[in-house]
């Protein structure tokens, strides 16, 4: 059977490369690292019109990492420290996973991914959790991942994937959920109660995490994307 073909959304932005300053779309190199090491065929999927028509060619979606989603979208007023926006982007991440969903294709969602989620489901998010928090435990410094532990739900999906469910994370974020959207359950948290990792009841597949296991060496929600992408693989395959 082929490798299945795992889409992952990216961002747009600014970028320099040898003698180029331009717009390009981009991802850190370790989702794609992460993906293909797991059996997977990562493919990008750019901030473009009609990108969701995609979800008809490809075998699992993979929502990443990245800037805010824009409150609007749940119905709230900018905080200060919202920042790092980007309309087209939020149009192409909730088309994708919308059309997911209804295709019952299998989704992963990453921090950014996460939110998406639970925005689509009618949730709210906490926009700067430092504010709720009273420090910056979640997002240390810029550019540099702190950790912490997390506890997962016994018999969850995500502990299912790990094989335990106590973990130690990387993470980088300075927004959570707040307002649970509907149909989803919360199967992991940290410490502090701040949520840390979503299931869908009755989906094939569709789990979404706070922090980054990208850029950790474990890769069993990676490994548990591509398998639910070969299993569906496997069931809609026709006959010869």
């Amino acid at each position: 059977m082929p490798r299945p073909v795992i889409g992952i959304t990216a961002y747009s932005e600014q970028a320099k490369w040898a003698a180029w300053d331009v717009q390009a779309t981009l991802l850190p190199q370790a989702y794609v690292d992460r993906v293909a090491a797991a059996g997977g065929l990562p493919v990008l999927l750019p901030s473009v019109p009609d990108v969701a028509e995609v979800v008809d060619r490809i075998d699992a979606l993979l929502i990443a990492g990245g800037g805010d989603i824009d409150p609007a979208r749940y119905r709230s007023e900018a905080h200060e420290r919202t920042g790092f926006v980007r309309p087209a982007r939020d149009t192409a991440e909730f088309a994708l996973a919308e059309r997911a969903f209804d295709a019952r294709i299998p989704v992963l969602g990453i921090c950014r991914g996460l939110q998406v989620l639970n925005v689509l489901r009618g949730g709210t998010l906490v926009q700067h959790l430092p504010d709720r928090l009273g420090d910056e435990r979640h997002a240390p410094a810029p550019g540099q991942y702190g950790r912490h532990p997390v506890s997962l739900v016994p018999g969850s999906r995500t502990a299912q994937l790990y094989g335990r469910t106590e973990l130690d994370v990387a993470t980088y974020h300075h927004q959570a959920v707040d307002t649970l959207g509907a149909g989803l359950v919360v199967t992991g948290r940290a410490p502090d109660g701040t949520v840390e990792a979503l299931e869908v009841p009755g989906h094939p597949f569709a789990i979404a995490v706070q922090w980054h296991p990208e850029v950790d060496d474990d890769l069993s929600p990676f490994a548990g994307l591509v398998a639910a992408a070969e299993a569906r693989s496997a069931s809609t395959a026709v006959p010869v």
